[in-house]
C-alpha cells in the first residue's frame, strides 16, 4: 500500500495548483478531528480504515489521492467551490445548509460507524433522564439529544477533541460523551486512565454509514463502487484490521456487560439513524 498519500497542511487553494496539473489525482477533503480506526487523516503514517479502502482502491485504479484535513463546517463549503473534489465522511442522510444530497454522488459505505453515548461503566443502564450534562466533539449534531437539550434537561459542551472529552467525563465534569463505540475503544487502549467507560445501550446509538461524496466526479465514485463490491475479501480484511464491528456484533455483548432487557434499550422513534449526525 502506498504512503504518498499524506495528510496536507498547504493551503486549499495551493494545492489546487498543483494537484489539478497531474493527471488523475484528486484532492480528498477530510474530518481534522483524530477519529480512530475510522479515520486521523493529521497523521503521517495511518490515517484509518477509510484511508486504507481508498488507498487500496488507488493501487489497483492509478488514481492518486491527497488527503487535506478541515475543520468540519468547511468541507461542503470547500467541495462547492471546487477546492477539493471529495469529502469524507459524509452521507447522504446528513444535513448541510451548503450543499444538496440530490447534486452530490455517493460511493457505497467504506465503513459503519456504531455512534453512541459513552459513559463510566459503573453509571450505565440509567436511561436518558440521568444524563444532565453531554460532551460532544466540535462540528457534530447531536440530532437524538435535541429535544432535551432544547428543553434545558440536558447540557451540551462541545470539546475540541476526543481526549478533551474523555477528561471531562474522567473528572465527572460531563455524564456522558457522545463518541463512535471503536474511537472510544482505541481511546480508551491508548489512554489507560479512562478504561472503565462503555457505550451506554439505554442512551441513544446508532449505526451510521461513512462514504466518500463528489459534485463532480460520478465516474471515479463509478470505480470505487464496483472496486468495492467486486473485491468483498479485501475489504473484510483491512475492516478486520482495524477491528471495526457492526453493531448486531457487539449488541449481545454490550447487553449482558450492562445487564439489561431488551426493553430497557434505547431506540428511535422519530428521526432517521443517521440524518444530522454532521
Amino acid at each position: 500500500m502506498k504512503h504518498w498519500a499524506v495528510a496536507c497542511t498547504f493551503a486549499v487553494f495551493g494545492i489546487l495548483v498543483s494537484a489539478n496539473a497531474i493527471a488523475e489525482r484528486f484532492i480528498v477533503g477530510a474530518q481534522n478531528l483524530s477519529y480512530f480506526p475510522h479515520y486521523d487523516f493529521e497523521s503521517d503514517v495511518d490515517k484509518g480504515v477509510g484511508w486504507a479502502i481508498l488507498e487500496a482502491f488507488s493501487d489497483v485504479s492509478g488514481h492518486e489521492f491527497i488527503y487535506v484535513d478541515l475543520p468540519i463546517r468547511r468541507l461542503q463549503m470547500e467541495l462547492m467551490k471546487g477546492n477539493v473534489d471529495f469529502v469524507y465522511p459524509d452521507n447522504d442522510r446528513w444535513y448541510n445548509s451548503i450543499t444538496k444530497t440530490k447534486d452530490k454522488s455517493f460511493s457505497i459505505p467504506l465503513t459503519q460507524a456504531v455512534t453512541g453515548t459513552i459513559v463510566k461503566k459503573k453509571k450505565a443502564g440509567k436511561g436518558i433522564t440521568s444524563i444532565k450534562h453531554l460532551a460532544i466533539p466540535l462540528g457534530f449534531t447531536p440530532v437524538n439529544w435535541q429535544e432535551r437539550v432544547n428543553s434545558g434537561d440536558t447540557l451540551l459542551t462541545t470539546v475540541k477533541d476526543v481526549p478533551q472529552g474523555f477528561a471531562l467525563l474522567q473528572q465527572d465534569k460531563v455524564d456522558a460523551l457522545d463518541l463512535e463505540y471503536h474511537v472510544a475503544l482505541y481511546s480508551t487502549a491508548t489512554l489507560s486512565q479512562y478504561d472503565d467507560v462503555t457505550l451506554d445501550l439505554t442512551l441513544p446509538h446508532n449505526e451510521v454509514s461513512f462514504s466518500i461524496s463528489t459534485l463532480e466526479h460520478q465516474d471515479i465514485i463509478n470505480e470505487l463502487n464496483e472496486f468495492i463490491t467486486s473485491n468483498p475479501a479485501l475489504i473484510k480484511e483491512i475492516r478486520s484490521k482495524y477491528a471495526i464491528s457492526s453493531l448486531s456484533e457487539l449488541f449481545d455483548s454490550l447487553m449482558n456487560e450492562q445487564q439489561l432487557t431488551l426493553n430497557e434499550v434505547w431506540t428511535k422513534s422519530v428521526h432517521s439513524a443517521e440524518e444530522g449526525y454532521k
